[in-house]
């Protein structure tokens, strides 16, 4: 059990952030340290070597006005100025034999007798002596012989020693702030991310989608991640709402058919009608049926425009002549109604497209308007080219959509009026969108309630040059 913990909290995000930042931050660290030792060392060589050149330039110059007893003198002095003047100063013949030795009070003559038996001397030297080393330069002197200035490095050493001390000891709490340090930044970097993993658990295990991840307000990616993803929900709560209507309104306008189905062949299988009787009893089972049918259709032919499958037979469509069909078509019902339908379409304006399944888009438009116009009211059908698209428009005076409602007129068995007191089952207007998209076109409504509505329908002036066309790729809204 403890080492599942173990392997589980290895593979988390959070764990590899922390060791990552334990990691990168001390190397961060030692490699500042490292430039920054780099650049003491090379100016602690720097200083030491000019305080050597200057050192030799000034015992040179003396050996020059005085000779060995005017050397010997300047380095009397300048002990007696510091004491702490650690200078070894030695004169060699041309055998490199010594001539004069000057070392300093803490180091004894025999450290350097070493130096007799090395080739001529170097300008500049790193030499080792018996306990410690020391850094030289030479010059050769006018009358033959060779300067030679040292001076030790050990102090030099012992700096950097403890340079490097104070690094070690600074480096171990630095790595256990880096790894506690990275361990607290993922915990809250990832908390957002936490929040999100526990609500899809939530939505897993419950099926409840009405709960949100909580927004911090960041402004990074981790709250674009929770915003978008509480949008997601939204959308998904929106869809199952509208999926849960939809079949409560399919179980709704699907029971009263089979119903009337079931009743009629009850009546028929409980009494003896007769020929005529039955004949009766089958013309309403087929116009029960014919009424499931045409639903069930409805929605084949929504789904196949909304997936890109629907088939269309374009050819060239005369819109005054189709205008003229529709008012024959719906003649009487507006005769009834008292319902003045008028058309208005430029001559010869003519539209490629699949014709009867435009004749379904308009048909159902023509059928809404005159169902929600009241008596004495009008409709109006026209069509004009804007541009490269032909707009086809049906208004009517009726009673008008509410603004809340309009969004949702499209929606599959979606009906504004919730009685459903009126023939119908919420499917001509899905139909209608999903028939102008497969067309390549829009369609739009302008409506308010007591005035009446104008649903306006634009598709391409020029169609697909093919006889027999698939479109596909549509989108829905």
């Amino acid at each position: 059990m403890v080492l599942a913990s173990l392997s589980r909290m290895r593979r988390s995000v959070s764990f590899r952030i922390a060791v990552w930042y334990s990691v990168i931050f001390p190397l961060s660290s030692f490699l500042v340290i490292g430039i920054f030792y780099f650049l003491l060392s090379s100016y602690v060589n720097l200083k030491d070597r000019q305080i050597l050149h200057a050192k030799l330039d000034e015992y040179t110059s003396r050996y020059d006005q005085g000779g060995i007893p005017a050397l010997a003198r300047a380095i009397r002095e300048d002990r007696k100025r510091d004491k702490r003047v650690s200078f070894f100063v030695r004169l060699s013949g041309h055998d490199n034999a010594t001539v004069f030795l000057s070392v300093p009070k803490s180091e004894t003559v025999g450290d350097y007798k070493y130096l007799e038996r090395r080739a001529k001397p170097r300008l500049i030297d790193l030499i080792t002596g018996i306990a410690h080393k020391t850094e030289e330069i030479s010059t050769p002197l006018p009358d033959g012989l060779v300067l030679q200035v040292g001076r030790s490095i050990k102090n030099r050493a012992i700096l950097l020693d403890r340079f490097w001390e104070i690094f070690a000891g600074i480096m171990i709490p630095v790595i256990l702030l880096g790894f506690a340090g990275g361990a607290f930044l993922s915990h809250r970097a990832l908390r957002p991310l936490r929040g999100l993993i526990d609500m899809v658990r939530f939505i897993i295990d419950t099926g409840k989608v009405h709960n949100r991840v909580p927004e911090n307000l960041t402004g990074d990616e981790t709250e674009e991640l929770i915003v978008l993803f509480n949008a997601m929900l939204e959308r998904i709560e929106t869809l199952i709402d509208g999926m849960r209507g939809s079949l409560d309104n399919a179980a709704h306008d699907l029971r009263t058919p089979i119903a009337r189905l079931r009743s009629v062949i009850e009546v028929a299988l409980q009494t003896e009608p007769g020929i005529e009787g039955l004949r009766e009893a089958l013309m309403d089972c087929a116009e029960e049926s014919e009424r499931i049918l045409t639903m069930v259709n409805t929605l084949m032919d929504i789904s196949e425009a909304e997936t890109g499958v629907m088939r269309l037979k374009l050819e060239e469509i005369n819109l005054s002549e189709l205008f003229q069909d529709l008012i024959q078509l719906y003649e009487y019902v507006a005769e009834d109604k008292y319902i003045e339908v008028t058309t208005q379409c430029a001559p010869g304006l003519k539209l490629r497209a699949d014709s009867n399944r435009i004749r379904q888009v308009l048909a159902n438009l023509v059928d809404n308007a005159l169902k929600y116009t009241p008596r004495g009211g009008r409709v109006h059908l026209s069509a004009e080219l804007t541009g490269q698209e032909i707009a086809i428009a049906v208004e009517d005076s009726g009673e008008g959509i509410p603004a809340d409602e309009i969004p949702r007129i499209w929606d599959r068995l979606y009906r504004v009026d919730k009685s459903r007191t009126r023939r119908g089952v919420g499917l001509g207007l899905s139909l209608v969108k999903a028939i102008v998209q497969a067309h390549g076109g829009t369609i739009e409504v302008v409506s308010a309630p007591e005035v009446g509505s104008r649903f306006t329908v634009y598709l391409p002036a020029r169609g697909n040059s093919s006889a027999d066309s698939l479109i596909g790729n549509i989108s829905t809204r």
